[in-house]
């Protein structure tokens, strides 16, 4: 049956018609519904994480953002504000780049009203730096130098403090859920009192203990607790002490299934499971993304995730590995911290986005390569032979060059010779559309060779050969790295304007050089 809405001789008809139709199919919509469901309905959480630790993203890029990943079919946000977040009662917290209230509540009103509910994630034992650093909380650390974990004894201390930030999270967000943390807590059992807690009742009893206590403010405020899976997979003899709303997100970045522990166990116990892929994290650095990894990981792990039962996936996005450099003073008073490893700022990675959407919809696991190539061609109008030469690009090995010895290659020059070949073919590639996406791949390749380039010289200042007599040249090839960071610190300032603020873009691009600084300051006192 088949009619053209212009042949309708009133709303009266097209009504009609309506009805009949409905009635025609109404006996096989509730079996239909009952065997399957479209795969975009499979997860009821459809979301992205941002990590706001460093990279800052502006008001405008977050909308942006929102924009982008609700086009894709997303729903969900995962807001790990950490120190951007303007706390009411704490605003000790907040650091230079802090949102104003104002800020954040247009930003979730914006979000909603695109069909994304924004979790806010509010870390609660471990990854606490930002907390602790500040005298006003010293007092409830695990330990006085690694600063990284609160001391889960001390739960009735760092209760009130708690009650506070996730009320006025609660109060600031309207998604049915926060997320908690709690992962990586490698000190649980570090102090004397944690120790003895440990050996009388156990790490699973002195983890839950504290993150029931979290997980029950978080319920009093009529939220769902959301955690990170990893310590409770590891450690689970006292998981079912938690609250039954607890969702657990399995963070899985490319290794074995169960890697932490048994989820199907906790499974049983009646705990929902979200999955947590990434288009971030170890090894990548500004020199290197482990893109073939991330790709694999989304190919590997999404249908792993749907067919498990899981009901939600957040893909996670690090901007750095949540480890910290510390600049102290006498009885360890934190002067500053820095964090260790940057990666490229997530502007870069919009066909990474794009695949794990893709991934959310796909029937079969997606193919990386096929994606690429039609990614290659419908987003940037370029040849499949072109679409190749990205393809190439995303499957060089993420090798790293350390103590002066590169992991896999023979030495740091082959290293150099391979991809200075395989980043002349990128940079012959002209984009009919979106070439600003595509300026981002050409500057992560070229910062990849201006890594090499310093460590060539780094190698040869280290080896057994090194002599005074070498400084020179040594002085004249950091002179002329030096003149390429220039140009590189442009055009990183240029594609990042807008989505960082100019003063992290100013920040990033000191850091990024500063190896570069200290081996040349050494240097030019020999010559």
């Amino acid at each position: 049956m088949y009619y053209k809405l212009s042949t309708m001789r009133s709303f009266k008809d097209l009504s009609k018609l309506i009805v009949i139709v409905s009635l025609l199919f109404v006996p096989f919509l509730g079996s239909t519904q009952e065997k399957s469901k479209p795969n975009d309905e499979d997860f009821e959480v459809k979301g992205f994480h941002l990590d706001l630790r460093i990279q800052i993203m502006t008001p405008e890029a977050l909308k942006e953002f929102a924009d982008e990943i609700a086009e894709l079919g997303l729903n969900t946000l995962v807001m790990e504000w950490e120190g951007t977040y303007p706390y009411k009662k704490h605003a000790t917290i907040s650091n230079e780049y802090s949102y104003t209230r104002k800020e954040i509540e247009d930003f979730i009103a914006y979000c909603e009203e695109i069909g994304i509910q924004v979790i806010p994630l509010q870390q609660s034992l471990g990854h606490v730096e930002y907390i602790l650093r500040n005298p006003r909380y010293s007092y409830l650390k695990e330990d006085r130098k690694d600063i990284s974990q609160l001391c889960p004894i001390k739960i009735e201390e760092s209760a009130g403090l708690f009650r506070d930030l996730f009320t006025d999270l609660a109060q600031m967000h309207n998604s049915d859920y926060i997320h908690i943390g709690g992962d990586e807590t490698y000190l649980l059992g570090h102090c004397e009192d944690c120790q003895k807690k440990v050996q009388e009742q156990g790490k699973s009893k002195l983890f839950v203990d504290h993150m029931k206590a979290i997980a029950e403010i978080v319920i009093d405020l009529g939220k769902k607790p959301v955690m990170w899976a990893d310590i409770i997979l590891k450690y689970p003899e006292a998981a079912e002490e938690l609250p039954k709303e607890t969702i657990f997100v399995d963070w899985n970045y490319g290794w074995k299934i169960n890697h932490f522990g048994d989820i199907p166990k906790l499974q049983e116990k009646g705990f929902t499971f979200w999955g947590a892929p990434s288009i971030r994290s170890h090894p990548d650095n500004w020199y290197i993304t482990d893109w073939k990894t991330h790709f694999a990981n989304q190919k590997d792990f999404i249908p792993y995730a749907r067919q498990a039962g899981y009901e939600g996936l957040i893909m996670t996005s690090w901007s750095t590995t949540g480890l910290y450099g510390f600049t102290w003073d006498v009885g360890y008073e934190v002067v500053d911290m820095v964090q260790i490893r940057n990666t490229y700022p997530m502007s870069g990675f919009r066909i990474l986005i794009a695949s794990y959407a893709q991934a959310l919809k796909s029937e079969d696991a997606i193919d990386p390569k096929e994606f690429v190539l039609n990614y290659s061609e419908e987003r940037f109008g370029i040849s499949r032979q072109e679409g190749e030469t990205l393809w190439d690009y995303f499957s060089r090995p993420a090798e790293l060059i350390q103590n002066a010895k590169p992991a896999k290659s023979e030495s740091i020059a082959q290293m150099y010779n391979d991809f200075s070949q395989l980043n002349s073919r990128l940079h012959g590639i002209n984009p009919k559309r979106n070439k600003e996406e595509f300026e981002h791949f050409k500057l992560m390749a070229d910062l990849r060779m201006h890594y090499l380039d310093f460590k060539m010289v780094e190698a040869k200042y280290n080896s057994p050969d090194f002599s005074t007599n070498q400084v020179p040249q040594l002085v004249d090839e950091l002179d002329q790295i030096f003149a390429e960071a220039k140009e590189l610190n442009k055009r990183f300032s240029s594609l990042q304007k807008g989505f960082l603020y100019d003063a992290e873009i100013k920040e990033q691009n000191e850091i990024r050089l500063e190896p570069v600084k200290v081996l040349y300051n050494r240097l030019v006192k020999l010559k």
